[in-house]
């Protein structure tokens, strides 16, 4: 008899193990990732869930980009007279530069690493890669990858007759033509368009004045973040955090730690002032802060009115609970009156999904096809809590946008300059008589101007049009321009070491939960406490990720 009761109570903690086990091994694999459109200057314009080359689909829908717009797997984000940086849950940063196609190829998560594989279509772009335990980062040019270890700064040009990368610090690897590379701080890597054996390797020239933005950004960025993460309860990298410190100020809240609150707004100011709706079939209506700091209070934390202050945004939940918790479309709770209005509560940090929001009191925010309107007492109506948005309420804000046009470009001809020693002449040429780019062993003198590093491109008319960057006797043809033949490459798959470092990490973090759990259940805790909820990488990012 004692050892069946023993035998009874041994099951239980077995379960236990069982269920942390899976838990912390499986939570993640399957979360979409996000990340942010952290910097918008001039046109910069997206597209969805593409498939193969965006250049060369006519039928693809193409919409203007806004400040703290998600990226998912499949966008594209392109260019034209502008730049633009995207921010990564764990610190790494994309600059793109004027005339850039950027494909974001594969982001994906799975026990607890995040897989950034992207594809540069054209142009220039510059990548701070900051892989953490189990992440991958590559980036696709043309005809080879590169891979990013450790922590590093590199800048890849995609041209018509070939593309190069350039390590700016920390160490890459080039995979071209079935072999890697090794590159260092300095070094440059080129390879002519459809012609696997022209690979040259060289020492980089002077920075342009692309790089010099791009290196001021990242260190901008890296004070700023390293700044405001003192002032919450996270380790690790939070994106969007230092804009934070930058754009407003923190101050103690009894019960929820630090709050925020921006500069420059008053009294009456409410959090769904300023900013874009936009529609996603993955998660439904989102709300894009219209302000410099307008993404994490938007998708992380909840919202507290402080008399005499007003709206601040607690990072934390009750009692200072750590970490900003998971992402979501909209910091505030949907509401419905009997008569049909449909308005939206800023989302206390102690909201419970389905019940009635902690700040009604305060007032509902009135939502109608053209945005959020003012302030309405809750007691105007008789309300219900909404799970979500209708989506048929309110119209997209996103204007549509024509497809960006093919900027000719080429490989400097010569060692002067901002380019890369050692590489050959360019094959592109404007053919007169053909009144398009044409391959040729030549590049006639004054056709071209090196204005960026290791490119020619072609002069500038005037920007009165999408296809205005090609000389007058183009204008309107872009669609004549003829490339060198290629065909870009799939980007590399992930390492196997990568994968076996994600399982290694899954199944310690799985034993460690397993033991923290079968010690807690020795000591009289019931299994549903003693088993963490299942977390996934939208909240990794307040506390998985690395400061810079």
């Amino acid at each position: 008899m004692n050892s069946f009761r023993r035998a009874i109570r041994v099951v239980p903690v077995v379960l236990l193990l069982a269920a942390v086990a899976c838990s912390a091994a499986f939570a993640d694999s399957s979360h979409a990732r996000i990340v942010r459109l952290s910097l918008v200057q001039g046109d910069v314009r997206f597209a969805r869930d593409v498939k193969g080359d965006p250049l060369s689909d006519s039928q693809l829908g193409w919409e203007a980009a806004v400040l703290n717009l998600p990226i998912r797997q499949g966008y594209v984000l392109a260019t034209d007279n502008g730049r633009a940086e995207v921010e990564f849950e764990n610190g790494a940063l994309a600059f793109l530069a004027e005339n850039t196609v950027l494909q974001f190829y594969d982001l994906s998560s799975e026990d607890g690493g995040f897989t950034t594989r992207l594809v540069l279509r054209q142009g220039s772009a510059e990548f701070y890669a900051n892989p953490g335990r189990g992440d991958y980062f590559s980036v696709t040019g043309g005809d080879f990858s590169v891979q990013a270890d450790t922590k590093a700064t590199f800048r890849m040009n995609n041209f018509d007759d070939g593309s190069n990368v350039v390590v700016l610090h920390g160490r890459l690897t080039a995979l071209a033509s079935g072999k890697n590379t090794e590159l260092a701080k300095g070094q440059t890597f080129s390879m002519r368009a459809g012609e696997p054996d022209s690979i040259e390797t060289g020492h980089a020239e002077d920075s342009d004045e692309f790089d010099q933005w791009a290196s001021g950004r990242i260190s901008t960025s890296s004070a700023a973040t390293t700044a405001a993460i003192g002032y919450s309860n996270d380790s690790g990298y939070v994106s969007g955090y230092g804009d934070l410190y930058t754009y407003g100020a923190w101050f103690p809240m009894a019960g929820y730690g630090n709050c925020w609150r921006p500069y420059g707004v008053g009294f009456g100011w409410s959090p769904f002032d300023n900013g874009t709706w936009y529609y996603d079939p993955f998660f439904g209506w989102s709300f894009l802060g219209g302000y410099s700091w307008g993404w994490l209070p938007y998708h992380y934390g909840g919202w507290l009115f402080q008399p005499g202050v007003g709206w601040v945004w607690s990072p934390t939940g009750a009692l200072g609970s750590p970490g900003v918790g998971r992402w979501r479309p909209v910091t505030g709770v949907w509401m419905r009156s009997s008569s049909g209005t449909v308005a939206i509560v800023p989302a206390h940090p102690v909201d419970t999904r389905g019940k009635m929001p902690m700040n009604l009191s305060q007032g509902l925010y009135e939502v109608t096809p053209r945005g959020v309107t003012g302030v309405t007492s809750a007691g105007d109506g008789r309300w219900k809590v909404e799970n979500k948005m209708p989506s048929d309420l309110m119209q997209s804000q996103m204007a549509e946008v024509s497809a960006p046009a093919r900027a000719p470009r080429a490989m400097l001809a010569s060692t002067g300059g901002r380019g890369t020693r050692g590489e050959r002449s360019s094959s592109i040429v404007y053919d007169p008589s053909e009144r398009r780019f044409v391959n040729s062993n030549t590049v006639p003198s004054g056709n071209a101007e090196p204005t960026q590093r290791g490119m020619k491109i072609y002069p500038e008319q005037s920007r009165g049009s999408a296809d205005s960057h090609l000389p007058a006797a183009t204008q309107g043809q872009t669609r004549q321009f003829t490339p060198a033949t290629r065909t870009t490459p799939a980007p590399p798959s992930v390492p196997r070491s990568v994968s076996n470092e994600r399982a290694v990490f899954a199944n310690g973090a799985a034993q460690e939960g397993a033991t923290a759990g079968a010690a807690r259940a020795g000591r009289g805790t019931p299994a549903s406490a003693g088993a963490p909820a299942a977390s996934s990488n939208a909240g990794r990012s307040s506390g998985g990720g690395r400061p810079h």
